[in-house]
């Protein structure tokens, strides 16, 4: 070396010993690479054990079967405000409760009983509009559970509601 190169390499050691060193590579990302890597597999892994080789699970025990229980249809005199003779004709189902269908057919002329006074008492402009028939399944629904007991008949069905 000669003595102009000398200085400059002087002068470069004394810069680069001044200079922070650089940091060594840090691993960490290769480490966090690795173990997201890992978690993907093993994800993969185990999403396809459970789908090929799991045993299959125990079937889902079926529901009975719904049933209902008719009540014969029934025919009523509405009564008017102008004396005129107004009928309506109902036929409605029941879907039981707490008993059977078998108890509650044997029961029925029960809920019949129940169901008469109130459709007696129904008057023309009662059964007008949409929510007329809502009123009516749910004052049945009452009606029912009063003569046979809270809970023994879930569900009224209406049929039939004709007014003529």
């Amino acid at each position: 070396m000669s003595e102009a190169e000398a200085p400059e390499a002087e002068k470069e050691q004394e810069e680069a010993a001044e200079a922070p060193p650089t940091p060594p590579k840090r691993k960490g990302k290769l480490v966090l690479l690795l173990l997201a890597g890992l978690l993907l597999l093993g994800g993969g892994g185990a999403g396809a054990w459970f789908f090929f080789f799991a045993p299959p699970p125990d079937k889902v025990a079926e529901a009975p079967p719904e049933v209902f229980v008719d009540v014969p249809p029934m025919q009523v005199l509405l009564r008017t405000a102008d004396g005129t003779s107004r009928m309506l004709k109902l036929h409605v189902m029941l879907v039981p409760g707490s008993l059977s269908a078998e108890e509650l057919t044997a029961k029925l002329p029960l809920v019949v009983d129940r169901f008469q006074p109130f459709l007696r008492e129904l008057r023309p402009d009662d059964l007008s509009g949409s929510a007329a028939t809502f009123r009516v399944k749910e004052e049945l629904l009452i009606r029912s559970n009063q003569a046979l007991g809270q809970g023994t008949v879930r569900d009224v069905l209406i049929q039939d509601l004709i007014q003529s």
